[in-house]
């Protein structure tokens, strides 16, 4: 039982021993498609923060354009 346990022990230890020694090595394709998936997720979040901004800018335009119609109606009064 005991050599079962530690044969079990000594194979995850190897496993995970190897894993970090592989990632640190990657191919010049790999890097490439990584850096290009940042930028690309870089221009998704910048392109979704440039629409949030233009959709705020409208909201405060319409409220500046109705306060601007109340100010002329009561002047009228």
């Amino acid at each position: 039982m005991k050599r079962i346990a530690a044969f079990i022990l000594l194979a995850v230890l190897s496993v995970a021993g190897a894993i970090p020694a592989q990632a640190q090595r990657i191919s010049r394709q790999e890097n490439a498609r990584r850096s290009s998936k940042a930028a690309k997720k870089q221009q998704k979040m910048l392109k979704k923060a440039n629409k949030k901004q233009r959709k705020a800018m409208k909201k405060y335009e319409k409220q500046q354009r109705k306060a601007n119609r109340r100010a002329n109606r009561r002047r009228r009064v």
